[in-house]
């Protein structure tokens, strides 16, 4: 079935805004009359509109909002912005607005009708391809251990002050992020943390938005479906770090791409490696590492050094902590003060990211978002290295998304795993069984790979187990804190965490 639809978090308590001055303001050219209409909020979705809204009807891949125009002005839309296509479609008394790309200049129209063109919180922006999430997580973390009241939006949650909602997008459409900003405003909120794809900054959806800090984990091999090469991939994500859209940013040397971010950046960039040789501007020394945390150094050319630990696996935790550490130096917290943040203990888990799902006797269970080659060699290395036992891997390759990695994802596993289970993940409209052999390829590579094909999931979870044997560590990839899988256009309500923790009660181990 398909999930339920979630409204999109907005203030409570917004007073109107003429839409005649947002006219004037923005010079937009507008059929039917703008005087004496109050604007209150601004959306895409015809579902979420409320009395008081601008509705956007943009064109999208199989339907043109334009078609949903009637419902929208039933719901109470008080005008209509869209492009010349969607202008023919319809027929309605309110004010339309005609542009010819309204969605790059949604998240400026959000912005004035949100009341967000004021710089009201400090705003850090996270980008890469692994690791934005628990970079994120923990850059809200000690934020909070500094005394803020955070807001958060990730692939994997978002956070109003202590409210929680359900992600869908890693980073929303531009209506709703400037939506979900106003409202943290609203509870008082003073720093917020986004998450910000690619697929963000191409699409528009940061726009209206200036961070007063930037980050990069890294760039490695996903989205060519998307992008059709690395190069254009790269160009997205260096778009965050120009003058419009960040004062100065945190870049991370461990990937090529790093270093020709610094080269081509426009703004301000202080840098961070794992490699002394780099010469960045500051190193991690990972010095300990346990099945309880990791200890690092984070040493600056300056001699300034944090000493940190953290209760997380693997030197990739190590190196997206430090990232956010250094995000909040250059946002001119004293380094002191966020040693004492640290010693006050950051969160011990990030949602779907290495998280332990399994108990103290039995098989170590771990369920991970990670769906791509470097994601999981990040997380296995980190694994292996104080994992007692046999280490065993189960995955499957999204459908319909980039195939060109399916392959080295197979490669990878079955390098850094002593057992590999192949299974199904989000099939959507592909075959799974195709799927499962591009995979199977890659692990084939590996001479002496030892390798089940296992389908459905629910099958691939207890066989994972029953290899690790009770010394033994089984992760789970793809599927992360997801509660569903995408089948033939449906959200087959299904959870990796719950499937394992039944499949350890099957084999009789703790949970």
């Amino acid at each position: 079935m398909e999930g339920p639809h979630t409204a999109s978090p907005r203030p409570e308590h917004l007073g109107g805004r003429a839409l005649s001055t947002l006219v004037d303001d923005f010079d937009l050219p507008v059929e039917g009359d703008p005087d004496g209409v109050e604007v209150t909020g601004i959306t895409i979705s015809s579902r979420d509109v409320q009395p008081g809204d601008i509705f956007a009807a943009l064109a999208g891949s199989n339907v043109h909002g334009a078609s949903f125009v009637d419902q929208a002005v039933e719901a109470g839309a008080v005008a209509i912005v869209t492009d010349r296509a969607g202008a023919e479609m319809i027929d309605v008394r309110v004010p339309v607005i005609t542009l010819d790309e309204p969605r790059a200049s949604l998240g400026e129209l959000a912005s004035w009708v949100y009341r967000n063109d004021g710089h009201t919180m400090r705003l850090f922006g996270i980008t890469g391809t692994n690791g934005k999430t628990t970079t994120a997580f923990l850059l809200e973390s000690i934020l909070q251990n500094l005394g803020f009241e955070t807001g958060l939006s990730t692939t994997a949650e978002r956070h109003i002050g202590d409210e929680v909602v359900t992600s869908r997008l890693t980073t929303p459409e531009a209506s709703e992020l400037h939506g979900m900003i106003a409202r943290m405003r609203e509870v008082g909120v003073r720093a917020a943390v986004l998450e910000v794809s690619a697929q963000a900054i191409e699409r528009y959806r940061v726009e209206g938005i200036r961070f007063d800090v930037v980050g990069f984990t890294n760039l490695t091999h996903d989205h060519l479906d998307d992008y059709g090469t690395m190069e254009d991939y790269f160009k997205f994500k260096l778009d965050l770090f120009t003058p419009d859209r960040a004062e100065r940013g945190v870049v991370c040397l461990d990937t090529d791409w790093g270093r020709r971010l610094v080269e081509d950046t426009r703004i301000p960039v202080t840098t961070i490696s794992s490699d002394r040789e780099d010469a960045a501007d500051w190193t991690v020394e990972v010095w300990e590492e346990t099945a309880e945390f990791t200890s690092f150094t984070l040493t600056g050319r300056d001699n300034r050094t944090i000493e940190v630990t953290i209760p997380f696996i693997g030197r990739h935790m190590a190196m997206n902590t430090a990232l956010a550490i250094l995000m909040l130096v250059e946002e001119g917290f004293d380094i002191d003060a966020i040693t004492e943040a640290l010693d006050r203990g950051i969160r011990d888990a990030i949602p779907g990211r290495l998280e332990r799902v399994s108990g103290e006797s039995g098989p170590r269970v771990f369920v991970d978002y990670g769906h791509s080659p470097d994601a999981f060699e990040q997380s296995l290395k980190g694994l292996r290295a104080v994992a007692p036992g046999r280490l065993v891997m189960i995955f499957g390759a999204d459908g319909d998304r980039d195939a060109t990695k399916r392959r080295d994802m197979g490669r990878v596993a079955a390098t850094h795993a002593d057992a590999v289970v192949v299974t199904d993940y989000n099939p959507r409209f592909e075959d799974p069984a195709s799927i499962r052999e591009q995979v199977l390829e890659g692990v084939r590579d590996v001479d002496g790979a030892e390798f089940y094909e296992v389908s459905p999931e629910e099958d691939a979870i207890r066989k994972a187990i029953e290899v690790a044997g009770e010394d033994g560590t089984v992760l789970w990839c793809g599927p992360g804190e997801v509660d569903y899988r995408e089948v033939r256009g449906m959200d087959d309500p299904f959870s990796a965490r719950e499937e394992a923790r039944r499949a350890l009660r099957e084999a009789g181990w703790t949970e």
